[in-house]
């Protein structure tokens, strides 16, 4: 299977891009179709073997659209976006100028006399009705002529039968000019056989400041719309400008300055105070501070030495360093990032595919309601031209813009807010679904604790000071290769204490060490391995005991014939994971500890954390067991782990949310990714997914509030009772600010910020 980006033009609701992926996903050999309407972008996975890209855009063509392969940088890059809205802004503002230009010399020359302005007097008159009617429509051409894209497109997809939003345009404002073009010949005719009541009648029903007006105003909310859904694409266009053009690059034992594009693998960069970092890579010369707030959200410059990774995009604040590339291109972290922001922001989410199913059947259903408008006044005796102005506001005020944009807006804006603050979400489906899980089942090591073990506490006897244990043990220790003991020396070195050397050092595996230091031995290990020695453990097997329950693993020392004292490590707790636990439980979810780990330990953390329930001895293999069971209790599921034996658990769950520095294989699992290793950021991913659901359904309300109240106000339904009536123009400007709102109420979701 391919997977290939097409750009897409002539697309302007969401009906347009229902017909689109209709047409292509109903061509033998593709698999899936996504058509994003926001961007004008179509993703096509199709078998190539059966098709080719022409046979794809054959049927969009078909549909009544065009259809062009991405350019190789666009695919590469992810950039289409952003570039096809640019355009879009710029031809948009260029409509809007002419539009704005004639239609204001038209409803000068149509109105003018009116409101007493000053009108050439070759205008005035019966006598110059004719003249004044065709310099009306002279000034219409124009504006039709830079708006011709409404009537190619909306009167092809309405030969196609797949009528939309440009199709109810075309019929509306269309049907304006040909009745006022009729209405010039009957004028013409009037004159001609002195006949000046058909004069004075038909000079009164010109439409052709309706038809500009209608095409001006929905163009400038077209281009009001453009520019505020470019906005919603900021954030890609933020992260794709944070890496740097250049680079310096040491080759041949010399410095130069070079395309970051150029850079390949194993290059050694240099980077100097102030600098970006071009590309992913490990130091191996110098030191540093980096900020690194661009990608993960964190705003508290981290320090690098050598061996340590830098990643593209973050900023060098103090030191010089070089580095070694590992990761060019499209592999970088920020190029990844992008893409994923990019493949969220054009997928669907559930509540979207049903607003494109409503659209697809709106437009239709909107053009008979225009029909029956038209033929009933006129069966109750209405004049013509009253029957026509109910229709043509019926069709412009339905325009399904609003419905279209309710969700996609909103998507794009959610999920670029999530990637600026270092929660980066694969899809639509998964922002919307992260909204309704009510339990959180958090991996233990990782993810709620360090990962890694720590000395908590250090108990020496009645002959040696903390401190004076600690050094035996780390000197003890510093042969060893095992976890305990590296959590041990480096205990010792945060102390500022030295290991000694030591002699006939001894490891036994499963027990412990031995080993001479001064002439004497000690030992080091667990209780087995004491009482397999026949140490004397005194007062230190209760302490051991008490360590034991509290989730700690003891380590005895001792001399040959007692024991000296206690150290014991855990991998303690991250310093976040208690707040973020308890604002979990604070939101109303059931928090659940998932672990291998023996049950006292698990026990004793589910203690400190106040945790409502822990599953402890839990095997790799039967954490995806554990995560399906909690679903055939009724449970919405989100799953947060780190590991390699976390990805089918990950892949399980309703929301699978992988901890940012886990293994590729988790990060590929999940729906969601935390760039940080802070459990808070889970707190505020459900937070993200809750305000951006709030903001679809607020837009998809009021889209089809206005058109339930807007379409039986423009059909004239209460013109018998109340008299009112709805004007094509003041239709027109009351569709286009419909769009507008829905875009703005969804720009409201990047004031969205974290709370921790």
């Amino acid at each position: 299977m391919k997977k290939e980006k097409y750009t897409v033009s002539g697309m302007t609701c969401a009906a347009c891009s229902a017909a689109v992926e209709r047409a292509v996903s109903q061509v033998p050999g593709v698999s899936s179709v996504n058509v994003n309407l926001l961007a004008n972008v179509m993703v096509v996975e199709y078998d190539e073997s059966a098709l080719d890209a022409s046979r794809i855009i054959a049927a969009v063509s078909d549909a009544g659209y065009a259809a062009a392969p991405a350019s190789a940088e666009q695919q590469r890059t992810q950039a289409a976006p952003v570039g096809a809205i640019t355009d879009e802004i710029a031809q948009m503002k260029k409509r809007v100028v002419v539009s704005l230009v004639f239609m204001v010399l038209l409803m000068y020359v149509s109105m003018g006399h009116m409101l007493h302005l000053p009108v050439p007097a070759f205008l005035l008159g019966l006598e110059n009705a004719g003249t004044m009617a065709l310099l009306q429509f002279l000034l219409t051409l124009p504006v039709l002529l830079v708006n011709r894209q409404y009537f190619q497109v909306g009167f092809k997809t309405l030969w196609r039968r797949s009528p939309n939003m440009d199709s109810l345009i075309a019929i509306g404002s269309g049907a304006a000019v040909v009745y006022g073009v009729f209405a010039l010949f009957r004028i013409s005719y009037g004159l001609g056989h002195g006949e000046l009541d058909l004069v004075a009648r038909y000079s009164h029903d010109l439409y052709f400041e309706s038809a500009g007006m209608i095409l001006a105003l929905i163009t400038l909310g077209k281009f009001l719309e453009a520019r505020s859904k470019g906005r919603t694409s900021d954030a890609i266009a933020k992260l794709m400008d944070l890496a740097p053009k250049t680079a310096t690059v040491i080759r041949d034992g010399q410095e130069m300055e070079i395309p970051a594009a150029d850079l390949v693998v194993g290059d050694i960069i240099v980077i100097r105070p102030g600098q970006s970092i071009p590309v992913d890579g490990v130091i191996i010369e110098g030191s540093s501070a980096v900020d690194e707030s661009a990608i993960t959200g964190e705003s508290i410059p981290v320090a690098k030495t050598v061996g340590d990774p830098v990643v593209s995009a973050t900023l060098n604040k103090a030191g010089a360093f070089k580095f070694r590339a590992t990761r060019i291109g499209e592999d970088t972290t920020l190029a990844q990032i992008i893409r994923l922001v990019e493949e969220a922001g054009a997928s669907k989410a559930p509540i979207a595919k049903l607003a494109d199913r409503i659209s697809a059947v709106f437009v239709p259903v909107v053009m008979a309601i225009a029909l029956a408008a038209f033929i009933i006044w006129l069966l109750l005796g209405y004049p013509l031209e009253f029957a026509l102005t109910t229709a043509v506001a019926v069709l412009v005020i339905s325009c399904p813009c609003a419905l279209g944009l309710a969700t996609p807006v909103a998507i794009m804006v959610g999920t670029g807010q999530g990637a600026l603050h270092g929660i980066l979400i694969k899809s639509a489906e998964a922002l919307e679904t992260a909204h309704s899980v009510d339990t959180i089942v958090l991996d233990k090591t990782g993810t709620i604790t360090e990962g890694r073990p720590e000395v908590t506490d250090v108990i020496p006897g009645p002959d040696l000071k903390p401190e004076e244990l600690l050094q035996l043990a780390a000197s003890l220790e510093k042969p060893s290769e095992h976890p305990l003991a590296e959590a041990v020396t480096a205990k010792a070195a945060q102390e500022g204490l030295e290991p000694a050397p030591v002699d006939e050092f001894m490891a036994v595996p499963g027990k412990g060490i031995r080993a001479e230091l001064g002439g004497k031995t000690y030992l080091a290990g667990n209780l087995a391995f004491m009482q397999e020695n026949k140490i004397e453990l005194g007062i230190f097997a209760a302490e051991a005991d008490r360590l034991a329950e509290e989730g700690k693993t003891p380590m005895y020392f001792a001399d040959t014939r007692r024991a000296l004292g206690l150290i014991a490590a855990a991998d303690v707790v991250k310093p976040t994971s208690r707040q973020a636990i308890a604002a979990l439980e604070s939101m109303g979810l059931d928090v659940v500890m998932l672990t291998g780990d023996n049950k006292r330990t698990a026990e004793a953390i589910r203690r400190e954390l106040n945790l409502g329930s822990a599953l402890a001895e839990v095997l790799p293999e039967d954490k995806e067991r554990e995560i399906r069971r909690l679903q055939e209790q009724g449970r919405k599921v989100a799953m947060v782990g780190d590991g390699i034996n976390d990805a089918p658990a990950l892949a399980r769950a309703d929301v699978g949310i992988a901890i940012g520095a886990g293994t590729d294989v988790a990060l590929e699992s999940a729906d969601i990714v935390l760039v940080k290793n802070d459990l808070r950021d889970v707190v505020t991913a459900v937070k993200l997914s809750r305000a951006t659901l709030r903001n679809i359904k607020q837009n998809l309300f009021w889209a089809f509030f206005y058109n339930s109240l807007g379409i039986p106000l423009a059909a004239g339904l209460f013109y018998p009772l109340f008299g009112w009536k709805l004007s094509p123009m003041y239709a027109a400007a009351a569709m286009s600010l419909s769009s507008i709102f829905v875009v703005t109420n969804a720009l409201r979701l990047r004031k969205f910020t974290p709370k921790n």
